[in-house]
């Protein structure tokens, strides 16, 4: 048996610039970049053993799953809605958000942690097909990890939004209850 998934990933769980993506909302919800993160990592460790990849290679999918968003900056702020108004027409679209972060955190990552180049490749590649085609068998389990964990967190996130927006359509519901 080879390592947990909190030995492999201590490490990057500890360091306080991951920490941070506490605070950055994701999806929507209650949800943040760092719930976001840590289960796309321990999807992907799961798919990993599934498939039987080589223990170094469970360890280098688990922990490029790990800092796929690990982008560092807020897409959503006033700062980068400035930086996307130098851009117009197809350049506006192709430095969207969906279309730049795996590139930016592929290079934050790799700045902070020793990442090799099918690490980089897959977190680069994981938005696919907003991204890159994806290269190795790390970059395809990522890109379906982060899809299967974001499905979930949307479909959580509109149940949320569902059930307030039942309530303020349908007064009195708790009444009906006793």
């Amino acid at each position: 048996m080879g390592q947990s998934f909190q030995e492999m990933t201590k490490d990057i769980l500890m360091h306080p610039e991951f920490l941070q993506l506490r605070d950055c909302p994701h999806h929507g919800g209650e949800n943040s970049l760092y719930i976001h993160s840590v289960d796309t990592a321990k999807f992907a460790y799961r798919l990993a053993r599934r498939f039987g990849l080589k223990e170094e290679r469970v360890r280098a999918l688990t922990r490029a799953a790990l800092l796929h968003d690990f982008f560092g900056y807020d897409w959503q702020s006033e700062q980068h809605r400035r930086y996307m108004r130098r851009y117009s027409g197809w350049q506006r679209i192709r430095h969207m958000h969906a279309f730049i972060h795996g590139s930016h955190a592929a290079h934050r990552a790799s700045r902070m942690f020793d990442l090799d180049q099918r690490q980089k490749d897959a977190i680069a590649s994981h938005m696919f097909p907003l991204a890159s085609w994806p290269r190795n068998s790390e970059a395809w389990l990522l890109t379906l990890a982060d899809k299967v964990v974001a499905s979930r967190e949307v479909g959580e996130t509109v149940g949320w939004h569902m059930k307030g927006w039942c309530r303020k359509i349908v007064p009195g519901r708790e009444r009906h209850k006793q």
